[in-house]
């Protein structure tokens, strides 16, 4: 993960077009994949060439890196799902006017089980200083 993926300081949210998502979802489920895998893996039927820049847009946003092997270049996500959720909550602190206000409104609105999850965790924070 590089420092620029989940960097939160004066930075807009890392925006996914449906594409976009489509693929990172692709690429999170299945691991590397080449344009050619993700094209026959999609429910609709893109273009090599389209696949081919959404990764390079992808590539820009550090969200994907290239590997070569052999003939061949396989994409693959350069963070995990879990971490690219943590991101997007954080940059939405940031920019979201009042950080107290948010957070608050944020556990108001989350179950009773993600609560104790983040009691636990939190009481145990505390307990390593």
């Amino acid at each position: 993960m590089t420092s620029e993926s989940v960097s939160t300081e004066n930075s807009s949210p890392i925006r996914l077009g449906a594409l976009e998502q489509q693929v990172m979802d692709l690429l999170w489920d299945e691991g590397a994949l080449t344009v050619r895998q993700i094209i026959e893996a999609s429910d609709a039927d893109p273009a090599y060439t389209t696949i081919a820049t959404v990764l390079t847009n992808l590539e820009r946003k550090h969200l994907v890196q290239r590997e070569r092997r052999g003939r061949s270049v396989f994409h693959t996500p350069s963070i995990s799902r879990e971490e690219h959720a943590a991101t997007l909550m954080q940059k939405a602190l940031v920019n979201g006017g009042d950080r107290a206000a948010s957070i608050l409104h944020f556990v108001d609105g989350i179950g009773a089980a993600d609560v104790e999850l983040l009691r636990s965790y939190l009481n145990s924070k505390d307990g390593r200083g």
